[in-house]
């Protein structure tokens, strides 16, 4: 699920995870108003060490898809983090701030359990990605000859990648390229490009004027499979199994590196060979 701010599209997770951020601060203050301490500084170390490390280890475990152009491991829009290194930077800037203040310890203590019960009532956790239909939509859908279709037509059993996107989406065009060339080396996985609103011409034209070769390009010129996920944003991806069950999903551009980390159950777990 998520809201759009103009141009930029933000996940509702990302937004109920700052309040609860905000809450653990609030809640640590309270608690050491009467020795006049605060934890909002700490909380802030805390979060920049966690995004610091989680992106670290993220790069290191896919460096080889960073080779070819070493200045994209900063460019942290393709979201690339490994949560449990994260949270493992967290703890540890938390230990080492208290264990140097001792009179820190329960505010601390008392703000991150706020905090973190907040986070796991408001539903944040299931909300990091798109809501609605947990197995392939059945929205029609028609391919650039004007013929009816639909995704699981498309996938036959396969493991499947479908790819939101329209023309007008610097960050759709950005990630263009990388889907395209997973698409020619990752033949056990099908890949679909459903575009949003958009005609036939209008999409020709940009496929043309880019070099792309995609197969398996679909209009939804009613925009109804963003609706039946529950997402307004571009580009979305959506991760299916090859039973046609929705593992994950990812709202913004893909770089070679998240691509690889999301297709990584699909290698783990290869399609039924009767379905090749």
């Amino acid at each position: 699920m998520n809201v759009n701010l103009g141009p930029v599209a933000i996940q509702v997770g990302h937004l109920l995870l700052l309040v609860s951020i905000l809450i653990a601060a609030i809640v640590g203050h309270l608690v050491g108003r009467p020795h006049r301490i605060g934890i909002a500084n700490v909380l802030m170390d805390m979060l920049l060490a966690a995004m610091l490390l989680a992106r670290i280890t993220f790069v290191a475990i896919w460096f080889d898809q960073y080779r070819g152009a070493p200045w994209s491991v900063f460019d942290i829009r393709d979201g690339g983090f490994t949560p449990w290194a994260g949270v493992v930077a967290a703890m540890a800037v938390a230990i080492w701030r208290g264990s140097k203040r001792v009179e820190l310890r329960r505010p601390l203590s008392m703000g991150l359990i706020a905090g973190v019960l907040a986070y796991a009532m408001s539903g944040a956790p299931g909300m990091l990605g798109v809501s609605g239909q947990s197995v392939l939509p059945t929205v029609e859908l028609k391919t650039l000859a004007g013929q009816t279709s639909n995704l699981a037509y498309v996938a036959k059993g396969k493991p499947m990648v479908v790819n939101l996107w329209a023309t007008w989406c610097p960050p759709c065009r950005r990630e263009m390229p990388v889907l395209a060339e997973a698409q020619q080396r990752e033949t056990e996985v099908v890949f679909v490009f459903v575009n949003q609103g958009e005609g036939e011409t209008k999409i020709q034209r940009y496929l043309g004027n880019s070099q792309l070769t995609l197969n398996n390009v679909l209009l939804d010129s009613g925009n109804e499979l963003g609706h039946a996920i529950g997402s307004t944003a571009l580009p979305v991806s959506l991760f299916y199994d090859a039973s046609g069950h929705l593992i994950d999903t990812h709202v913004g551009a893909l770089s070679a590196a998240t691509l690889a980390a999301k297709l990584g159950p699909f290698h783990l777990h290869p399609s039924n060979p009767t379905n090749k």
